[in-house]
């Protein structure tokens, strides 16, 4: 599918930044809507207050109690990474702070399900919960949150994703999406959440003497701040100015060697230096490998890794889940390319037209896998892409993604409304979605579904854009301008790391690691070669001048640090 680089628009020229900021990041922070200086100031004194989020006051009562009361917690995470490190910050910070036994829960995905069902309270039952604590889940378990206060649980619910039209009758709600909420930022991932849950918490016992009373030291929250940013980088949360300072006080405490054994051993099994890290190794090298678990096994094992605290076990936990990503990596291999071929077959029937909106299904297909081929599909082909599995009894379950132009939570409500039903439950984002609906409902739903996207995307939504911050000049195409890049994030989702372009001679080119095109590039300004790397390319291109969309990035080997590009688009 076609690709257009567009050039971003220059943004506020009347920005008043430091006089030591480079021109060309005034030029990039102006085309991210940074509007003051404060914006780049990720100090944790800019983090916004606890206070705003409603609902606070009454899930900080309830923890408080069962503090006071040595009642027993259950923490009722999810099988991704932001569940994971939501889980970890929840036990780590209540253990922190007295709790005499709380323990944690994660739904097997393939047994379960998403979420507080009802089916997960019986299981929790067994662990004699006396408060059940959801994290990076809940907003939608109106029946499972009735289950558990019908024995006698007290509820409390933290989450981000966007509430349905009822909420549950929980003891207490946090989310910074529900109504009525006036917290300012309202992408805090699952495990940001739940950190402002202890941020309030701590506030309490220190201000009214819990800490005194129980003789304990008062916590130091701060040192949870490395898994803070590893789920909030791996949710794909839109990084705002909030968001940035959590994500940047994690990586500094990361980078200081202030990290928990399994986030150091994640690292380690990675191959990322530590001294180094960014906000991109931990969202395509660190969260892949703890998502793994929960898309193949059991996420038990990435949140085991996450709370050990003896480095011995979590190198041991970490080696598994790099087992399990491994093999996630080749099952995923083998689904993109079966989709592939079925679009191929389906190109080759006589005035075929790929739908708008995107629907694919095998029956022996991955369920912990078909979100991953829905994206790379989704990137590829520029449209909304749901991939099904079958989910046993009858029932498919499905993982949407969408570009943008496209809500997909709110396209698969418009779907669920004109046509009751169809549809057995969905919820998400607005780029990312999960739903379930009965077998043979599957080609009704992927009509009525493309029917949808059509209504709110046409013809010119479905080109790649790749958006450019402009040109380099020679002499910013080194490693100390690819180091001044590095450090002025952290970028991610919604402040987009730096993508520029240009056009270079080519030297010379090959391929590495089967997929991976190397090139040494050539400017007549410049003696030197340039190298440059594509990932997955999806051409060789064999002109002699091409025209690149790439990041500026460092490449370390054998001890040798260059600067080198990172290829996005080639024509």
């Amino acid at each position: 599918m076609k690709k257009v680089i567009i050039r971003r628009p220059a943004g506020d020229s009347e920005l008043i930044l430091p006089d030591d900021v480079h021109p060309v990041l005034r030029r990039i922070y102006a085309s991210r809507a940074v509007s003051h200086p404060r914006e780049l100031d990720c100090s944790l004194r800019q983090l916004l207050p606890f206070t705003q989020l409603k609902g606070m006051d009454a899930a900080v009562a309830v923890l408080a109690r069962a503090l006071r009361d040595r009642q027993r917690i259950l923490i009722v995470g999810d099988f991704d990474a932001d569940g994971a490190t939501a889980t970890a910050v929840a036990v780590r910070a209540l253990r922190a702070m007295g709790a005499a036994h709380v323990d944690f829960l994660v739904p097997n995905r393939f047994d379960y399900g998403y979420g507080l069902t009802p089916e997960i309270v019986v299981a929790a039952e067994s662990l004699r919960p006396e408060v059940l604590v959801t994290v990076d889940n809940g907003i939608s378990s109106l029946a499972g949150v009735a289950a558990a206060r019908e024995r006698g649980m007290a509820v409390v619910v933290t989450d981000h994703h966007l509430p349905g039209a009822a909420l549950p009758e929980a003891d207490a709600i946090v989310n910074p999406n529900q109504a009525g909420d006036s917290f300012p930022s309202k992408n805090l991932a699952g495990v940001g959440v739940i950190f402002y849950v202890m941020l309030a918490l701590r506030a309490h016992l220190r201000d009214s003497g819990g800490f005194a009373r129980a003789g304990i030291t008062e916590p130091n929250l701060a040192a949870l701040l490395d898994l803070v940013a590893l789920g909030t980088v791996a949710d794909v949360v839109p990084l705002d100015h909030n968001n940035r300072i959590l994500v940047s006080q994690g990586l500094a405490r990361i980078r200081a060697g202030q990290c928990c054994p399994g986030v150091q051993a994640l690292l380690q099994v990675a191959g990322r230096p530590r001294e180094r890290i960014g906000a991109s190794d931990m969202g395509y090298m660190v969260g892949p490998r703890l998502n793994a678990a929960g898309r193949l096994e059991d996420m038990s094992i990435g949140i085991a890794c996450l709370l050990s605290d003896d480095l011995t076990q979590a190198r041991a936990l970490a080696a598994r889940l790099d087992a399990l990503n491994r093999e996630r990596r080749a099952i995923e291999s083998e689904m993109r390319d079966e989709a592939l071929a079925e679009l191929s077959a389906l190109a080759l029937d006589e005035g075929a037209v790929l739908p708008t909106g995107l629907c694919l299904y095998q029956p022996h297909w991955h369920q912990g896998v078909v979100g991953l081929v829905a994206s790379r599909l989704k990137d590829k082909l520029h449209r909304p892409v749901i991939a099904f599995a079958a989910a046993g009894e009858g029932e498919l379950k499905g993982s949407a993604r969408s570009v943008p132009g496209l809500h997909i939570r709110d396209a698969l409500d418009a779907v669920a409304a004109r046509h009751p039903g169809l549809l057995n439950k969905f919820g998400g984002h607005a780029m990312a979605a999960g739903l379930s609906l009965p077998m043979n409902q599957f080609e009704a739903f992927r009509v009525a579904f493309d029917a949808e996207v059509k209504r709110h995307l046409g013809k010119d939504d479905l080109h790649g854009v790749i958006h450019s911050d402009g040109e380099l000049s020679p002499r910013e195409l080194d490693i100390g301008f690819a180091e001044t890049l590095r450090a002025a994030g952290p970028w991610g989702q919604g402040f987009p790391e730096p993508v520029f372009d240009g056009r270079f001679n080519v030297a010379s080119r090959r391929i590495v690691g089967e997929r991976h095109l190397k090139l040494a590039l050539r400017l007549p300004e410049l003696e030197r070669s340039i190298d440059a790397i594509w990932f997955n390319a999806e051409d060789t291109i064999e002109a002699d001048s091409v025209r690149l969309a790439y990041k500026l990035d460092v490449n370390e080997y054998r001890g040798e640090r260059r600067a080198q590009l990172v290829v996005e688009h080639m024509e």
